[in-house]
């Protein structure tokens, strides 16, 4: 990696993002192929180990230039596993570690909103045990009660925080921890991360979508399902994972008809990119940079892009 011109920012992390089939992973692999460093992945279901295709794990991109790029935070949990963003930083904080320890570049990739946004504005996630006086005292609070209560310890970013009683109450719960305990929470570790975002327009990216998902189901994808159900997976766990393992779950158990699966899946994946792209929004926000990089550019386009950003 060549020294940044003078003046430039120096970054010390790289983060590819953006919504589903955007061509994330190619792009991050050659990214750290050409810095010198690991991929870490920052997607909520490619933790688990054989749900391959459903999650577009994709291993044959971390082949550049016939060299494997080295990839973190995939295949580490076992299916049937619920995975959530505490044990993600928990984990991603020993990989960024172990990588400075050996001056190997950290490049995040991923399209798991909450992850990303984990990493690049430092969520505070102790391990916050049950209240149970606590949460007595909240009980009969009403909704605007409990949403005034939480305002008094943080400004509501995260209106999901307040979308149930119950959500509305474990966010208290956790505000009160950590104010009471703020001198025994570890911090997380300091980084200036570069943040770039791969964008199709609307018509693209519903193409792009929808031929995957037609390439996935031809390519084994409800028989990956299948083979999960057989090891003995609860049907309710792969509905709970969502997407791809909910509606082909609900088509192997009798649920649904195929056609009926194949479309109503089309469109829920439709929808999740809308999410995703709504939550990168209220990440900038609040405050990060993005930097959107058209995802029509040929990809030698966009490293050549992303590496000027860097300073490289």
């Amino acid at each position: 990696m060549n020294e940044p011109a003078k003046n430039t920012v120096r970054y010390d992390m790289l983060v590819v993002t953006g919504p589903t089939a955007s061509g994330k992973t190619s792009l991050a692999a050659r990214l750290a192929h050409g810095l010198g460093g690991d991929v870490i992945s920052a997607d909520s279901r490619q933790v688990y180990r054989q749900m391959d295709i459903g999650t577009g794990k994709d291993l044959d991109d971390y082949i550049v230039d016939g060299i494997k790029v080295p990839y973190h935070l995939i295949d580490i949990r076992d299916p049937g596993y619920r995975y959530n963003v505490f044990e993600y930083q928990r984990d991603f904080v020993k990989v960024l570690t172990a990588l400075r320890e050996k001056n190997r570049f950290p490049v995040v990739c991923g399209g798991s909103g909450m992850y990303i946004d984990s990493v690049v504005s430092a969520y505070r996630l102790p391990e916050v045990p049950p209240d149970p006086d606590l949460r007595k005292s909240l009980e009969d609070k009403t909704m605007e009660e409990l949403t005034a209560i939480l305002s008094t310890y943080r400004k509501l970013h995260n209106i999901t925080d307040i979308d149930t009683r119950k959500r509305a109450i474990r966010a208290i719960e956790i505000e009160r921890y950590l104010a009471l305990h703020a001198e025994t929470i570890a911090s997380f570790p300091v980084s200036n991360p570069l943040v770039v975002g791969v964008l199709y327009n609307r018509e693209m990216r519903r193409e792009r979508i929808s031929t995957r998902l037609k390439a996935r189901l031809a390519g084994g994808m409800i028989q990956e399902v299948e083979k999960l159900l057989d090891r003995g997976v609860d049907p309710d766990t792969l509905i709970y994972y969502g997407l791809e393992y909910k509606y082909i779950t609900l088509y192997l158990t009798g649920r649904m008809e195929y056609e009926a699966m194949s479309r109503s899946l089309e469109i829920a994946i439709h929808q999740f990119a809308k999410r995703q792209m709504t939550w990168f929004r209220g990440m900038e926000r609040k405050g990060v940079v993005i930097h959107w990089i058209d995802g029509e550019l040929p990809i030698d386009a966009k490293v050549d892009l992303v590496m000027k950003l860097l300073g490289s």
